[in-house]
């Protein structure tokens, strides 16, 4: 049986399930899969569909034209590969949102995740696992650069062994993430600078940053070589990419494109409406 026959069959089946589940109709009715133009490679999260599971999510992204499915666990990293995807950004133990590189006390652990778990997700074909800077609690931006920095570099190389990257997530903190410190991106971009690795980057999510800063595209134009990844999120709620939020999706779309970047742009945007109907509109939007 040839890989396109057998693709299809699980399409097909899976379609069946998903019917059954009260998901869109059009994906078991329409056999023909959505042709992306792929000058953004669409990606969409996993944790934004904890209704639908993951083959469900799988095998519905690949229809509509995904490339990834962003942020899983090391046992799940290879559960894409059956559709024709890959896991965009991998899950890897490496801290939390609170308890990240920015104390010195936490970097141990975050190395030893790494020794772990890259390799693992170099051998499933995930191209970035995500870290953290952890919150300030009491500690200046000053000294938790520094502590990110030595952090950062004491595990570089094993990202650079086995072509993975490290991407260190911008997250606001004036709405859902108070006092984290990988705040704002110049502050991302100078530790960035300073451990200096093409396998160590920030995951730029936009939703964090046009509630921080705004200016999204000269920004990302700006700073594009230190940036690896990024997320999506309507403005505000981090509800659907429509004219319900601020954010001109296919304009950003646009300004990313311009840079040659050829990474993942991840949705994770937690629908408020049907869900699947929702990520399909999102790519849509985004496949400028």
């Amino acid at each position: 049986m040839s890989i396109i026959s057998r693709r299809r069959l699980i399409q097909n089946a899976v379609a069946g399930s998903v019917l059954a589940s009260g998901l869109p109709k059009a994906f078991a009715q329409d056999d023909a899969p959505i042709q992306r133009k792929n000058r953004i490679h669409q990606s969409v999260c996993r944790w934004c569909y904890p209704k639908v599971s993951l083959e469900d999510l799988c095998a519905y992204s690949a229809h509509i034209g995904l490339k990834a499915i962003d942020l899983l666990k090391p046992e799940e990293y290879t559960i894409p590969q059956r559709y024709g995807l890959i896991c965009s950004m991998g899950y890897a133990g490496a801290g939390d949102i609170p308890h990240g590189l920015n104390r010195l006390e936490n970097h141990a652990m975050i190395e030893a995740a790494f020794r772990e778990n890259i390799p693992l997700a170099a051998k499933a074909g995930v191209p970035n696992v995500i870290t953290f800077s952890g919150n300030r609690n009491g500690m200046s931006d000053e000294e938790g650069a520094r502590n990110s920095v030595i952090g950062l570099n004491r595990v570089k190389k094993i990202a650079e062994d086995h072509n993975v990257t490290i991407c260190v997530e911008l997250l606001n903190s004036k709405v859902n993430h108070k006092d984290y410190m990988c705040d704002h991106t110049a502050w991302g971009v100078n530790v960035m600078q300073q451990v200096n690795s093409p396998h160590v980057k920030l995951l730029y999510d936009i939703y964090h940053m046009q509630i921080m800063e705004g200016d999204i595209i000269r920004t990302i134009q700006d700073n594009i070589q230190w940036l690896g990844h990024f997320h999506t999120g309507g403005v505000p709620g981090r509800h659907e990419l429509d004219d319900t939020q601020e954010v001109q999706w296919d304009g950003v779309m646009r300004g990313i494109v311009a840079t040659g970047f050829n990474g993942y742009v991840a949705h994770e945007f937690v629908p408020a409406r049907d869900p699947l109907t929702s990520l399909r509109q999102a790519a849509d939007l985004c496949d400028v």
